[in-house]
């Protein structure tokens, strides 16, 4: 398994970022690597980093502003090429379909609940971690 997973954080709000940070821990599971954040408050700064590489998974806010989350999704999923897995943070359960729609890998409700966050990146991670083996 590889020693650091690098995850993408996108939300315009600072306190959003730093539940996800939180919830993670340095790893989000005993079995998940060493997490590393790379954290974005705009949508062109996403595109810039995605363009970069080197990105194991995204956690993008669906009540992110200017642009949510799942429109972002949605254009990195038809945009970058081998786009690495997506956890949607949503604000009601009922946004489940619209995570669906936007092509996201796995959703979380906001606020973020540590156990269920925690879980949900690891097992994008574990994904993540067997495809490019």
């Amino acid at each position: 398994m590889q020693a650091t997973a690098t995850v993408l954080v996108y939300s315009d709000d600072a306190g959003t970022r730093e539940q996800v940070r939180l919830a993670t821990g340095r790893r989000p599971a005993q079995d998940a690597p060493v997490v590393e954040f790379l954290e974005c408050a705009t949508p062109a700064a996403v595109l810039k980093e995605l363009d970069k590489g080197g990105i194991d998974v995204c956690v993008l806010d669906g009540e992110a502003v200017p642009m949510g989350g799942m429109g972002l999704c949605r254009q990195i999923k038809d945009e970058v090429f081998r786009c690495p897995p997506v956890l949607l943070l949503i604000g009601r359960p009922q946004d489940a379909w619209l995570a669906t729609w936007s092509r996201a890998d796995a959703a979380v409700t906001l606020p973020v609940e540590p156990v269920e966050f925690a879980s949900a990146l690891a097992a994008l991670l574990r994904k993540r971690v067997s495809v490019s083996a």
